[in-house]
Parts: structure tokens; sequence; C-alpha cells
């Protein structure tokens, strides 16, 4: 084997280009907090694949069928394994919210920002003007003749 080759292949920060099996990771180290991210999971006895909240529900009726037969240290694995995916839905959702937050909090000033703008641009109309500059000429000569 080549060795140059083998020492940068598995320093990739993200996407899929190539082979390999690797997952998509952020440049943090973290899995990508997405609702539709699907996980790989080596369960006490099994391996199961699929998204959080699939994994969820599949580790809590497992741990239930273990219970139900009589089987405690297995059924508590089971739900020990749920509650890790019941942690990661509940990271995803507050993540989420927060993103939704800071879309919000940047479409605020934004928008205020057009509204400013877009009233200072419209001219005011001459009839407005209270001063003698901004009436018409024939008023202006029948305000001093009547005085």
């Amino acid at each position: 084997m080549n060795m140059k080759r083998m020492r940068g292949r598995h320093h990739r920060t993200g996407g899929s280009s190539g082979g390999g099996g690797g997952s998509v990771r952020q440049q943090n180290g973290q899995i990508p907090l997405n609702r539709n991210h699907v996980f790989d999971s080596n369960g006490p006895d099994l391996r199961i694949r699929g998204t959080a909240q699939q994994l969820f529900e599949k580790y809590l009726q497992l741990g239930r069928d273990a219970s139900g037969s009589g089987d405690r240290v297995m059924a508590e694995a089971y739900f020990q394994h749920a509650e890790h995916y019941f942690r990661i839905l509940n990271a995803m959702t507050q993540a989420a919210q927060q993103n939704q937050q800071e879309r919000q909090a940047r479409q605020r000033p934004a928008a205020a920002a057009a509204s400013d703008d877009s009233e200072g641009d419209v001219p005011a109309p001459a009839e407005d003007v209270s001063n003698d500059k901004g009436k018409p000429q024939a008023d202006v000569e029948l305000a001093s003749a009547e005085v």
C-alpha cells in the first residue's frame, strides 16, 4: 500500500465525495443536527438503522417487549439506548428553535431598515409646505393685497 495515499484519506471535513463508508460530520466532529439524518445504531444485541425518531421508538418498543418477557437487564439496556436518541431529538429541536430565532432576529432589522429607507425616499407633496414659498404665486399676491 502507498503510505502517502493512506495518510489523507480520513481527514475530510464534510461532504460525500468519493468512496468509503464514512459518515458526514461537521468540522467540529459532531454529527449534523438534521431530522432526516440516518444513524447506524449498534444496540445491545442487534444493529438498527434509521432516523433518531425511528430509533427512539424502536428501542422503546424493544425495551417494553423485553420488560414484558421478564428480561430486566436487556430491557434496561434498550431503554438506555432509547434515552440516548431521545436526547438527540431534544438537541435537534433546540437547535432548530435557536436557528429559527436567529433567522427572525436577522430578518427584523433588515425589514425595519427597508421600511425606513422606503419612507425617506418619497418626496413630500408641494401642497403640504406651510410657508409662502410653497404656495402658488396667485395666492401669495392675494394674501399681500388683502393686508
